[in-house]
């Protein structure tokens, strides 16, 4: 029977799904390997997990599956959810704290979303007609 984990991530309107099993190291995002990933930045959040895990990352798998927002959201959400999943396989509390001592954002989504619209307000949340009375 092998271990099966699987994560989910948020960051504002992107969803990332993680599945992990025992394998060979290969990480792979929508499909594509990490390796091939775009844009470079991106490529190199997503692995800051990965390298704070150590040896774990060589014998798993991932598979990624992430939707909704932008390309930043869509790799906040997969580094949480690949972090969390690491968390999970592992159960080892060292790890955890490593994760949070570095940075908190990859175990604790952050919950900020876009500010509604509100009426009358030409669509934006904040913006008003600017009005003189002279």
């Amino acid at each position: 029977m092998t271990k099966v984990v699987h994560t989910y991530g948020k960051r504002k309107r992107a969803i990332a799904r993680v599945s992990l099993k025992p394998g060979t190291g290969n990480i792979r995002i929508n499909h594509k390997l990490l390796d091939f990933y775009t844009p470079k930045l991106s490529r190199m959040r997503l692995r800051e997990p990965l390298l704070l895990a150590g040896d774990v990352v060589n014998s798993v798998d991932m598979d990624v599956n992430v939707f909704g927002g932008g390309i930043a959201s869509q790799a906040d959400a997969s580094r949480l959810a690949i972090a969390k999943a690491l968390v999970e396989y592992t159960k080892s509390e060292k790890l955890k704290n490593t994760f949070l001592k570095y940075d908190r954002n990859l175990l604790v989504a952050d919950v900020r979303r876009k500010e509604p619209a509100k009426p009358n307000r030409h669509g934006q949340a904040r913006a008003k007609v600017q009005k003189s009375y002279r």
